[in-house]
């Protein structure tokens, strides 16, 4: 068997190529859509400016980069084998005693270097710009004043109204009921002047406001009052709560291990971060499995049909493997099926679906 580090470099720049001329033409045609609909949403807004839509667009654009990743390793395959095919470089450096294996090799290498270089650089980078995003769609298009953050020290809850604004903390939070235990209430006035605080050992949410049972009230330069209930008005219920934790798009793979660790320890569930994660963790293996999926539908290709036939099928594997992790994920979030089965099956699945085409169609 032979094996050439100059043809195994020239293979591998090949893909690198046309990964990255794909990413760019995809980046670029998602940037123009996200920006139509972003200006659809701020056209009943006045004080969003076209200025401000290109760059919400442009932060959201890391979130959904990060997603076609794996058809973009699929595509890049498929042609660069499809490239070599037509030229007849592969039937020569078979010729010489190359196996399909060997030039795979240094494809497979840069696919799994590219995961590697995703997930530890790309989502970091991206998860600074999503946040970004989140934040700009909050205040700009939803119009939102509320904001949740979970600490180490527990639960910290910003609620603005006219007059006076609203620090809340809670050290444990009940995610059945979403009781707070020993809470502590700062309270500011329109200006950032402090105006005092509220202890209470429970706060309930009831009807839009905040109920503290037992509250003892101390205000600035006045004896501390205990009161029997002190209700804060809040625009928040059960389900913004919810939806205003951090998703995991938007926190760091370095920093997901600590954020799920404390939202456990919080009291919060931690399903969709702990899948996230896992699904990172997983993403160099799926795209080692988008090249063996290119190679069975483009090597053979002179011999099999045209370049319709290979288009075809990369569509229908990536649609499919689409369906296939969006179930699966689904599956996982609501802990049907255990989340590393969730999160490594479709990888799995994938790479061995892919060798054993790739084994079936070549002889070597």
């Amino acid at each position: 068997m032979y094996s050439s580090p100059t043809l195994s470099r020239y293979i591998g720049r090949q893909f690198i190529v046309w990964f990255c001329l794909l990413m760019v033409i995809l980046l670029a045609i998602v940037l123009l859509l996200d920006t139509v609909e972003l200006l659809r949403r701020a056209g009943s807004k006045p004080n969003v400016t076209f200025g401000l839509v290109v760059q919400m667009a442009l932060l959201k654009l890391p979130e959904i980069g990060q997603q076609i990743f794996p058809f973009v390793i699929l595509f890049a395959g498929m042609f660069t084998f499809w490239r070599l095919t037509r030229s007849a470089e592969l039937v020569v450096a078979r010729a010489v005693g190359v196996s399909a294996w060997q030039f795979l090799m240094p494809v497979m290498f840069a696919a799994a270097a590219i995961g590697v270089v995703k997930v530890t650089l790309i989502n970091p980078v991206g998860a600074v710009f999503v946040a970004k995003y989140e934040q700009m769609q909050d205040r700009y298009l939803k119009l939102q004043s509320s904001t949740l953050n979970i600490s180490r020290s527990g639960l910290w809850l910003r609620q603005t109204n006219e007059n006076e604004q609203y620090f809340i903390h809670s050290e444990l939070v009940n995610p059945v009921t979403f009781e707070l235990s020993n809470v502590i209430v700062f309270l500011f006035d329109a200006d950032q002047n402090y105006l005092g605080r509220i202890d209470a050992p429970s706060a309930v949410l009831r009807d839009r406001k905040w109920e503290l049972q037992d509250a003892i009230l101390n205000r600035a330069k006045k004896d501390p009052e205990l009161l029997d209930t002190y209700t804060i008005p809040t625009e928040l219920d059960m389900a913004t709560i919810e939806e205003s934790f951090a998703p995991p798009e938007t926190i760091s793979f370095w920093e997901l291990p600590r954020f799920i660790n404390t939202l456990e320890t919080t009291g919060f569930p931690a399903v969709r971060h702990r899948l996230h994660y896992q699904s990172l963790l997983a993403q160099p293996f799926l795209f080692l499995a988008m090249v063996l999926f290119a190679a069975a539908f483009s090597l053979r290709l002179p011999r099999r049909g045209g370049t319709m036939a290979m288009v075809t099928g990369g569509v229908l594997t990536g649609f499919v493997l689409f369906v296939m992790t969006d179930v699966v994920r689904t599956f996982g979030m609501s802990e049907t099926i255990p989340i590393i089965m969730a999160a490594w099956s479709p990888a799995g699945i994938s790479l061995l679906l892919g060798t054993a085409a790739l084994l079936h169609l070549e002889d070597g």
